[in-house]
């Protein structure tokens, strides 16, 4: 780990100091035979900050010795207040301070979550320039959200083909409703139907978006293309077409013209209806002329309030989910079908250091490779998960 900056030593004496009589247990701190394994979990530990934070302010900043991992323990830290031996231990149910004797040590336990608030309180520039410098480096995991976002994506696809069908069982379906004695409503459910399939399509389109960006940068991760955590965020904020350019060579004349018409998509619905248009086509206005009324829209010139002639939006939501299932079979095909097995099948995070040196590059050889990866790596997870270490 990166020594501590000299500026950020006042911030350790400043922590230090608000710890008050808590200190790291020693050969004077009174320890009963077998306190490691017989201790119990005191009601106080629910109060202290996350495990990240007290690991990192005792273990890292205040190194207070960590005594290592046991079963169902991922790490523990024997402390001593007032000569009594106490335990913050990160268990498989969570972050607690363990006592020698409840509940009348609850009081105690109590003072020293107290104590340990306050001291991460202090130790907060410590903790932003961690990770400031965790983000520089490789050791970071990605959150893996693809399966997640994908069956979004197919939800509302599912839903519109669903509206389809009831709208095409009902096409001749009419609905009457009196108004008076002489006047009365027609209703016809297919076409209220139709509507909402389209807006299910228009909905699709946008999550099918959402899900394309969380999967470009895994698979340039996949790639070795991005390894550290900074510039997985630098490609986190470009725009969708960097980010594809990320995954695809598109000197490959499909990948080159399914970008072409993706982004046409993507203006077409994407930027229109998430800046709010107005009419069903996007139209803003319509200008009275001698021709009639002529409908006006605003330029794709965001920066300027210009309106031009035509429509913004002709959106044809079967021939868009079309364009899309094209885009999705040749996502998964080629060198990037292995990465489906991880990113999709798997929803393991993506680790950087695997992306820096190499491993990953390895397992994207073939599907072969990268399953028997991915078995391997999920198991690891597993017992990551239950402490079977």
């Amino acid at each position: 780990m990166t020594p501590l900056p000299k500026e950020l030593e006042p911030i350790r004496n400043a922590a230090r100091q608000a710890l008050g009589r808590l200190k790291p247990a020693d050969d004077a701190t009174a320890d009963p035979q077998g306190f490691l394994f017989s201790a119990k979990r005191s009601e106080a530990g629910r109060q202290l900050p996350p495990y990240y934070l007290v690991y990192f302010l005792l273990v890292d900043l205040l190194t207070f010795k960590n005594i290592g991992k046991f079963e169902k323990i991922a790490w523990s830290v024997p402390i001593d207040l007032d000569g009594r031996a106490f335990l913050i231990e990160h268990r498989k149910f969570g972050l607690g301070i363990f006592a020698q004797k409840l509940p009348d040590d609850e009081l105690p336990a109590a003072e020293i979550a107290q104590l340990i608030t306050k001291a991460a309180k202090q130790a907060t520039p410590y903790f932003e320039w961690r990770a400031r410098e965790a983000a520089a480096a490789s050791a970071l995991n990605v959150h893996n959200l693809s399966a997640e976002l994908h069956a979004r994506f197919q939800y509302f696809v599912d839903a519109a083909a669903a509206k389809d069908k009831e709208a095409e069982a009902r096409k001749d379906e009419s609905i009457k409703t009196p108004l008076g004695p002489n006047s009365y409503s027609l209703r016809f459910p297919a076409l209220a139907l139709s509507r909402e399939s389209r807006w299910l399509r228009l909905s699709a389109v946008e999550h099918f978006y959402s899900w394309t960006e969380h999967v470009f940068i895994h698979i340039a991760i996949l790639m070795g293309k991005v390894t550290t955590g900074n510039a997985v965020a630098k490609l986190a904020n470009a725009n969708w077409g960097d980010k594809y350019k990320t995954a695809f060579d598109i000197a490959e004349p499909t990948s080159k013209r399914l970008l072409d018409e993706l982004l046409i998509l993507r203006r077409q619905v994407r930027n229109f209806v998430a800046h709010g248009s107005f009419g069903k086509d996007g139209e803003a206005f319509s200008f009275h002329s001698g021709a009639g009324a002529v409908p006006m829209r605003f330029s794709e010139d965001r920066t300027k309030s210009q309106l031009i002639f035509g429509t913004g939006l002709d959106f044809n939501g079967e021939a868009a989910l079309e364009l899309i299932d094209r885009f999705i079979q040749h996502l998964w095909s080629g060198p990037r079908a292995p990465a489906r097995i991880y990113i999709q099948d798997s929803a393991l995070p993506l680790i950087l250091s695997y992306a820096s040196n190499g491993i990953y590059r390895a397992a994207m050889q073939s599907e072969n490779d990268m399953a028997e990866f991915t078995d391997g790596l999920a198991e690891e997870f597993d017992r990551s998960a239950n402490m079977d270490f």
